[in-house]
């Protein structure tokens, strides 16, 4: 055997190892799926798939860094396209609701398994998704100007497009309407909030407006 043919071979087996990773995370969640069910998927033994990945986790931090990149470089690439700033944050929109339905497994660890990698590895997981949402946040920035209020519209809009994807992936017998019209309809609310410097900011400052994470 070539020496050139053994770092193919490693290449291959660990993008095995990933896409296999990728569905039975997907399908059952991660922490409820060993290596050892996942060495099996691949057809290989535990003690290999370790030559690739130290642990289970290290596996979903890189299925998210990759996620989270094909993300931002689509996002990125209708930011750029020539049109009004309405016309490319719509676009960049439409590439994050489309990434989400046409890679659901995904999207699904990416973004909707709250528990996908242990305290160690969050970390990382955080800075990749950071980098895909500083895309939008960053043209925001551009357009509206540096302000607590621009951050506030950049997480809205994205916390609106997650929750659209969400649902389409997690309700599917719901009786939506004509999707495409949908989608549509939901970026021009989204996108012109998101982009408007008029918007009456609500008063948050009883205790019945305020908000807090629960564990």
């Amino acid at each position: 055997m070539s020496s050139g043919t053994r770092p193919a071979r490693s290449r291959n087996r660990r993008e095995h190892i990933l896409a296999a990773s990728l569905e039975l995370f997907a399908a059952h969640g991660v922490q409820h799926v060993s290596t050892r069910q996942i060495a099996r998927a691949v057809g290989i033994s535990q003690p290999s798939l370790y030559a690739h990945f130290a642990s289970r986790e290290d596996i979903a931090v890189e299925l998210c860094r990759r996620a989270f990149a094909r993300l931002g470089e689509r996002m990125a690439a209708a930011l750029a396209e020539p049109g009004t700033p309405a016309d490319r944050l719509r676009g960049a929109g439409l590439e994050y609701i489309r990434f989400g339905l046409e890679e659901p497994a995904a999207y699904r660890v990416a973004f909707m398994l709250e528990s996908s990698v242990d305290d160690a590895q969050g970390p990382a997981k955080l800075e990749a998704g950071l980098a895909a949402f500083g895309t939008m946040s960053g043209f925001l920035r551009e357009v509206r100007g540096t302000s607590e209020a621009t951050e506030i519209a950049a997480q809205s809009c994205w916390a609106t497009m997650h929750g659209l994807v969400s649902l389409l992936l997690t309700r599917p017998h719901f009786p939506w309407a004509n999707r495409e019209e949908l989608v549509r309809h939901h970026l021009s609310v989204a996108c012109a909030a998101a982009l408007s410097l008029e918007l009456k900011e609500p008063d948050l400052s009883s205790k019945q407006c305020s908000f807090s994470a629960t564990a």
